[in-house]
């Protein structure tokens, strides 16, 4: 077993514990379906003066959709951990697709570093802090391994930089 397993082990044996649990159960499923991003970029978009923010949001979303979803989980076929490692205890629903890279890692991400960029710093730090808390529930809860939430971050990182380039490349020309 690997670095990875007894990390996740670790969690599992020394930091879970039954309020814990529920707590991060809650906050990994405001990530599921990308639901808490896609909420962000609807409000931003509604909002008149960080339309922008929630163009560039929301086009971050797409790029990191078809980044992860359709094409990173697919091409590394990732076995989930709580199926490789004996012990380790799956504490939500079962995911039906592979595990690296990490989707709620990279949507929230996505989002998160769109607004950073995008937004004044005191919405854009607790945005990133957000996305962090809900990626580190995904190794909380045993669904991903921690170097698929790395990925999943690093995917939505640059999907949110490359939107805000394209945004403002297209603002510029304007």
């Amino acid at each position: 077993m690997g670095w990875e397993g007894r990390f996740l082990l670790f969690l599992q044996d020394n930091v879970r514990s039954p309020v814990l649990d529920k707590i991060m159960q809650f906050i990994t499923s405001l990530g599921d379906a990308g639901l808490i991003a896609i909420a962000a970029c609807i409000v931003l978009l509604c909002i008149r003066s960080y339309r922008q923010a929630g163009f560039t949001a929301s086009l971050s979303l797409i790029l990191d959709f078809v980044a992860v979803n359709l094409v990173l989980k697919n091409l590394f076929a990732r076995v989930r951990p709580y199926e490789v490692f004996a012990g380790l205890e799956l504490i939500t629903r079962r995911p039906s697709d592979f595990s690296f890279p990490s989707g709620h890692a990279g949507a929230c991400f996505a989002i998160a570093s769109a607004m950073f960029l995008c937004l004044p710093k005191k919405a854009g730090i607790p945005a990133l802090a957000a996305a962090a808390l809900i990626s580190f529930s995904r190794l909380y809860v045993g669904v991903h391994y921690p170097t698929d939430v790395l990925g999943g971050m690093l995917v939505g990182c640059v999907t949110g930089w490359a939107a805000w380039m394209l945004v403002n490349r297209k603002q510029k020309k304007e």
